[in-house]
């Protein structure tokens, strides 16, 4: 046994399920090695791709998932996909070969690669450490929930393991690890060690308190949870604002709400946490509807949980009172207060958290009732009313043989059915599918947004339709970003995935036209002509309908009925004189 194929073995028995890549001759041997050892290969037409396939399978799915790459460009290709994941917290590993003969046309600092986009190095000593190395790096990106670089020197690829060490790993993918001494004996069984996702729903359960401060309080508090505690307390506006840190923790959170009289909004990554629920705002941001936005901004209480705060989530800071009090839940300490000054921060899991202080607010002597908080009857009947972005009355712009992307959205979305999984690319389209297209839940919207690249929404789907085949998963593309991925298309076909790819086609770079069309400067370099993308994908074997107008959506309707023996690529000419106000927002932050 060598190294390249012990790598493979030991990530196999520690529960990566999949892998990504584009395979080259450095990275041949551990690839093969992962697919021996039962790790499904998923062959992408770009490394870029096979980094966000491999970023969106591992939000989706829970677990540490791989992209493998060759050495030199095959890393550089990747760069942008593991940027993305990296400023993403996705725990995500990436092989990555290396050469070590200083004449080789493939030499570049690959550490330094890594750490310039945020990702963690690491890297293969030697054929006596390789067990130790790789669960070290395993572990970094699963309990730091972080990307990692493994570097894989060429030359160490090709050692053989001594005896010993080949024990070990035999060891470990018989089941029997922990017989010898090092970090791997310290791996918890069984190895398919996951991060956390949402559970089905049931019921939260009934908790009781009383109005007045909960009793346990201290009048001056001793620490962050009774701080918290007692902010809630007092608090008669409270909003819980979940991200993408909260995933796994609805049924915690929503116990919590009931005792406070909380109202939930989520960041954009998060869309869906709290969907079904009465009280549920949805997107907190630039996303948000108009009565989200007055809820929010009339808050006295704002609780991001697992929440960075970012821009998006605050319009620039203006969506919070300025009398609120803000509180951020996060498990990393260094996140607290980065994005904009918090009155609390609490460093700790978001579900126990949630636990600790309704325990603190429910326990002897608490109120026997929950507090109303937010949560009156004309709260409820407005939020039943106007919560949604389709309840806003909008003049519809469809003419001229071009769709409103508002009515189209909305069209989808009485289409689609309600098992589905929405993944969404960048520019200046993004906020109609994030808006107008509802999920069923905090495990159904692939956001892929936090490089704000665009050209990675098409291999996001792919991830994110290999970690959920049981939901029809759509693409929500712009048609430049579609353009700039579609080489994947052919992945689509040859997986046989039956994904709905939406290219929302406005000719033009829109962002960057509504951004200086005020301003009287040319735009011939942002705008282009025709392109014809439904014939695009029939070319790949996808079926495809063009939309101008909402009766072309029977074609979509026709689809969706079945067989989805093949993919279906909607081309949609949407109207292209309305900018995207959530993009002028986001180009205050560049």
């Amino acid at each position: 046994m060598n190294v390249a194929e012990a790598v493979g073995a030991i990530l196999a028995s520690l529960g990566v399920r999949a892998a990504f890549g584009v395979v080259g001759s450095g990275n041949f041997h551990v690839t093969n090695a992962l697919a021996e050892h039962g790790v499904r290969y998923v062959a992408a037409r770009h490394e870029c791709g096979a980094a966000t396939m491999a970023d969106a399978y591992a939000r989706m799915s829970g677990t540490v998932t791989v992209v493998s790459v060759h050495q030199g460009p095959g890393l550089t290709n990747a760069l942008t996909g593991v940027t993305e994941a990296a400023k993403s917290r996705t725990p995500l590993l990436v092989l990555a070969p290396e050469v070590t003969s200083p004449t080789s046309n493939f030499r570049i600092d690959q550490a330094a690669l890594a750490e310039a986009v945020g990702a963690h190095c690491a890297r293969i000593g030697s054929a006596e450490t390789v067990l130790d190395d790789t669960v070290m790096a395993f572990l970094a990106a699963l309990l730091g929930r972080r990307t990692v670089v493994l570097n894989l020197p060429l030359d160490v690829q090709a050692e053989e393991l001594p005896e010993e060490a080949a024990e070990s790993v035999r060891e470990l993918v018989a089941g029997r690890g922990g017989a010898h001494r090092g970090v791997a004996s310290r791996v918890p069984a069984p190895w398919g060690l996951t991060f956390p996702l949402e559970p089905p729903l049931e019921p939260a359960a009934e908790t009781s308190a009383e109005e007045g401060e909960p009793e346990g309080l201290a009048a001056e508090p001793s620490d962050a949870l009774t701080r918290f505690a007692r902010l809630l307390a007092g608090a008669k506006r409270p909003v819980f604002v979940a991200g993408r840190g909260a995933r796994g923790a609805r049924r915690e959170l929503e116990a919590l709400g009931e005792q406070v009289g909380a109202l939930f909004a989520t960041s954009a990554v998060a869309k869906g946490h709290f969907h079904g629920s009465p009280w549920n705002i949805d997107v907190s941001g630039g996303f948000a509807t108009p009565l989200a936005n007055e809820l929010i901004r009339d808050a006295d209480l704002v609780v991001g949980w697992g929440c960075s705060f970012t821009m998006w989530t605050t319009r620039h800071g203006t969506l919070i009172g300025p009398e609120a009090a803000v509180v951020q839940v996060d498990l990393d300490p260094d996140a607290l207060g980065v994005h904009r000054e918090v009155d609390l921060g609490v460093v700790g899991d978001v579900r126990e958290t949630a636990r600790a202080v309704t325990a603190l607010l429910a326990g002897p002597g608490g109120r026997s009732e929950p507090a109303p908080g937010y949560r009156t009857p004309e709260i409820a009947a407005r939020i039943a009313r106007e919560g949604r972005w389709r309840d806003v009355p909008y003049e519809d712009t469809s003419a001229g043989g071009r769709i409103d992307p508002r009515t189209l959205t909305i069209g989808l979305d009485d289409l689609l059915p309600e098992e589905r999984l929405v993944a969404v690319d960048s520019g200046n389209f993004m906020g109609y599918p994030s808006m107008f297209l509802t999920v069923p839940d905090g495990s159904a919207f692939c956001f892929t947004q936090a490089f704000q690249s665009i050209g990675l929404g098409l291999a996001t789907a792919i991830g994110a339709a290999l970690a959920r085949p049981d939901r029809v998963t759509v693409a929500a593309l712009g048609d430049g970003g579609a353009l700039m991925g579609i080489a994947e298309l052919e992945t689509v076909v040859r997986l046989g995935l039956p994904m709905m790819v939406v290219v929302y086609d406005d000719e033009e770079y829109g962002a960057e036209v509504h951004h200086f069309a005020p301003h009287g400067l040319p735009l011939g370099a942002v705008t282009f002509p025709p392109v014809d993308i439904a014939a695009i994908g029939r070319g790949f074997g996808c079926e495809a309908v063009t939309v101008r107008t909402e009766e072309d959506l029977a074609g979509v309707a026709a689809w969706l009925k079945g067989p989805r023996d093949k993919p279906l690529v909607v081309h949609a000419k949407v109207t292209a004189d309305t900018p995207a106000w959530w993009l002028e927002e986001a180009f205050r932050g560049h």
